[in-house]
């Protein structure tokens, strides 16, 4: 059976995780848009969404690569650095025979609904590949931005590193302002390869009426490394994404860092998953969630399935508003004996002598309560290259301010 046979049976299948969506109601045709010879030309309107989600497009030289989608068209590409491929993963298939052994094998093409719908409408997503040996100290960029009203933008991206490489990827999504409602399947397909690492960051700018349905699978091989940074201090009316990993060499190092706030209206199922597979494999697992309104489900599982492999999951909620809600569900599951799993979860408020702490030194009860919040949320993520992570801090801080 074929990947839009198995498609088309799923087509109807509900996720188990987060509420059910009727996708009839989004669009499945775009305007083209006109493609972009230099992206520093583009409005300002558009530059300032993008650089809300890191990603820069008047700053390119800082870059060793960038890839930029609106709607349905892939806008712009270009690779600045030898060592690195970038193009549409649609292109890719065409361009390489080979590519076709990893299409659908991180993520089961009739996993749920969401994965038939990007199989049967895809609309591009890209393809990024670091050649075996070549270690990037810039990061590349990629960003997948709506303009258009209930359209519904399916994306399948591939992303590869080779053997002995190096890679970090700072990836965007957004929405126009103004835009209103929209739906984003996003196909995430990763391969570390040995010895290689792949630092993947996340930043989520959303809108009050768009439902985000992200769908990634990690495989790491033999000492390969994959980190993750997940960024999402936005309203979005509904996000449900459920990473989950695979160690399947000896040494395999993964390692998700989540960052979650949720206003008023918004609805967060968010978690990762991580199987040790292969002796001396390691998982870690790291969310703050935070609600001033909404409604967060923070999950997390390891599975330890031989022995000597270590994981450790930690979740820690704070609810600065009554109708806020969040939920940890930390999951630890053991196989065989000699696996070591580790998990520490807590929920609740700010502690009142941590704020008469703060104010005993002068500080205001709002600036106080400020002062705690972004020690929070602040992102401190071992393993980045020194640009990527002030930029990412950068990010952090704006999505501070939103959440106050």
């Amino acid at each position: 059976m074929n990947f839009r046979d198995r498609a088309l049976q799923a087509k109807e299948k509900a996720s188990p995780y987060g509420e059910d969506i009727d996708l009839d109601q989004y669009l499945l045709e775009a305007e083209a848009q006109p493609p972009v010879s230099d992206p520093s030309h583009l409005p300002r309107d558009t530059k300032r969404d993008l650089l809300e989600v890191g990603v820069t497009m008047d700053d390119s030289d800082k870059r060793a690569g960038t890839f930029l989608q609106m709607n349905h068209t892939l806008v712009y590409r270009e690779a600045r650095h030898e060592g690195v491929e970038i193009m549409g993963s649609t292109e890719a298939l065409e361009r390489y025979s080979w590519l076709s052994d990893y299409w659908w094998r991180a993520v089961a093409v009739d996993a749920d609904k969401f994965t038939a719908h990007a199989e049967l409408h895809q609309t591009h997503g890209y393809f990024i590949r670091a050649l075996p040996g070549v270690r990037l100290e810039m990061p590349v960029q990629a960003c997948l931005y709506l303009t258009q009203n209930r359209l519904a933008q399916n994306v399948h991206n591939v992303i590869i590193a080779e053997e002995g490489s190096e890679l970090h990827i700072i990836t965007g999504c957004a929405i126009a302002r103004g835009t209103g409602a929209g739906l984003h399947v996003g196909v995430s397909e990763f391969y570390v390869k040995k010895g290689a690492k792949l630092t993947f960051t996340m930043v989520h700018n959303w809108a009050p009426e768009v439902v985000v349905r992200p769908r990634t699978g990690v495989i790491v091989e033999e000492g390969g490394v994959y980190l993750s940074n997940y960024v999402c201090m936005r309203p979005v009316r509904s996000l449900q994404m459920y990473p989950t990993a695979w160690c399947t060499g000896r040494n395999a190092v993964v390692q998700f860092n989540s960052v979650l706030v949720a206003p008023p209206g918004a609805t967060m199922d968010v978690g990762s998953r991580v199987f040790l597979q292969a002796t001396e494999a390691r998982g870690e697992i790291v969310s703050r969630a935070l609600t001033t309104g909404g409604k967060i489900l923070a999950r997390g599982h390891l599975v330890g399935e031989v022995p000597e492999v270590k994981g450790h999951l930690e979740c820690r909620g704070l609810i600065l508003a009554d109708e806020g809600e969040i939920s940890a569900i930390p999951v630890l599951d053991g196989r065989v004996a000699g696996v070591d799993l580790t998990h520490e979860a807590a929920v609740g408020k700010i502690a009142d002598e941590e704020l008469e702490y703060l104010m005993a030194r002068g500080l205001t009860r709002d600036e106080a309560t400020s002062a705690i919040v972004k020690g929070f949320i602040s992102m401190d993520v071992k393993g980045l290259p020194p640009l990527l992570a002030r930029e990412l801090e950068q990010v952090s801080e704006l999505g501070q301010e939103q959440a106050m």
